[in-house]
């Protein structure tokens, strides 16, 4: 079973010491993310697909991460259980952009409102106050976490709130991942499903009203999902209306959802997706990065042409746009449609020729065809998750669009770069 260094054996919740406690290089912070669940360097390198000597050359500081190895360093950070913002810190200790820019902020002015109304809408569901929130790539798991959690806090109290982190591993024991998960819930001597199951039943049975966070509810083996959606599933029927439960996820929870009918926990939720950001948002995140005096008419209605919604190009806009005052000519499109994050989510879609040929038909084409609740063409899926694609009211419905003109131009470079290369 894993455990916390020493040091943060008594606090209650560890991440909130990670800037105190952590290095700041590159190969530091990978030795100590790698020591707080005592990962090996060949635990690392199976799950990444490098070699032990490579990731070894990293946590001695004999080497960094190339610049196409960044999604390598992210599936690191995925297997070390990594939250948004340390993730972003490995990144950027390494010299690479962020993966959450904009979703994964402390409390703040963006989304606020729909943040209200999202738990408006949670504490009407009867008998059974179940809600998924999905959100596509780059945005934090789940989007603006903190402020979700201070909003439950004013909502249900500061001592009702619970908020869940299943262990990514897939080997994960069930007494370590039912620890694991009772430790991040406060419940003490926690190493089964059943003493889980036993202590928060003990809190819903005393009347009190329990709202619990789940991020990335899809996460680790099967079973152990199973196994927690059926601890929730059955007290949220025993104790109607004590439970409020608030699954976040994005494709694997989708799957989940929509593909797994024995996770009945899931068949009775209801799903909201995250909404792009509105005027009001643009605005709050451009005042994060630029000036107030900066941020006026003409600068939101560039970031929604530019970016079209997309968190990651919204954060890189914004700091070209504070080192290339006035925006002017195309100099802007051309640096968004070369940025890495819109290449790392094209390139594992367009690895075979077919689906370059699919990929290119649908580059020439304004609207892709309707949304749906589930896209049933697993390339168009796999482009909306990647953040490629979006739904957008059309005159018969929601249809699928590309999120903008810097996403289409980065597929078309894609695909004309495996031409020349003869592929």
């Amino acid at each position: 079973m894993f455990d916390f260094p020493p040091a943060w054996r008594s606090v209650r919740d560890p991440e909130a010491f990670v800037d105190a406690l952590m290095p700041d290089d590159f190969a530091g912070l990978l030795t100590a993310f790698m020591r707080r669940i005592r990962a090996s360097a060949s635990g690392v390198a199976t799950e990444i697909g490098m070699s032990r000597e490579a990731v070894n050359n990293w946590r001695h500081g004999l080497s960094l991460p190339n610049r196409k190895h960044r999604h390598k360093l992210v599936d690191c950070a995925r297997y070390l259980r990594l939250s948004e913002a340390e993730t972003d810190r490995l990144l950027a200790s390494a010299g690479f952009e962020p993966e959450y820019p904009v979703g994964s902020q402390a409390p703040g002015q963006p989304y606020a409102d729909y943040i209200v109304g999202l738990f408006d809408r949670l504490q009407r569901l009867v008998p059974y106050p179940i809600l998924l929130l999905l959100s596509q790539a780059h945005w934090g798991q789940p989007p603006f976490r903190e402020t979700l959690l201070a909003t439950a806090r004013q909502r249900y109290g500061q001592d009702a709130v619970l908020h869940i982190r299943p262990p990514y591993s897939v080997g994960a024991e069930a007494r370590d991942y039912f620890s694991a998960i009772g430790g991040q819930c406060g419940f003490d001597g926690v190493d089964s499903d059943f003493a889980f199951e036993a202590a928060l039943e003990r809190r819903l049975a005393a009347g009190e009203r329990v709202f619990c966070l789940v991020s990335r509810f899809e996460q680790g083996e099967t079973h152990l999902r199973e196994a927690l959606a059926g601890i929730l599933r059955g007290l949220s029927e025993m104790y109607s209306g004590k439970l409020h439960l608030l699954l976040c996820g994005g494709e694997g929870l989708a799957e989940l959802k929509y593909q797994s009918g024995d996770l009945s926990l899931l068949n009775i939720a209801s799903v909201e997706h995250w909404p792009d950001p509105g005027p009001a948002e643009l605005r709050a995140l451009a005042c994060r990065e630029l000036p107030p005096t900066q941020v006026d008419t003409a600068l939101l209605s560039r970031l929604e042409l530019e970016c079209g919604g997309h968190p990651a190009l919204i954060d890189e806009a914004l700091r070209w746009h504070a080192a290339h005052t006035p925006w002017s000519g195309p100099q802007l499109g051309e640096c968004l449609a070369g940025s890495v994050r819109l290449w790392e989510s094209f390139v594992p879609l367009l690895g075979d020729a077919p689906a370059r040929t699919r990929v290119e038909g649908w580059l020439a084409q304004a609207v892709l065809g309707r949304a749906q609740p589930y896209l049933i063409d697993r390339m168009l899926r796999r482009l909306f998750w990647a953040n490629l694609v979006t739904a957008r009211p059309g005159a018969d419905g929601l249809q699928l669009e590309w999120r903008c003109e810097a996403v289409r131009r980065a597929g078309r470079q894609i695909i004309a770069a495996w031409s020349d290369a003869g592929a």
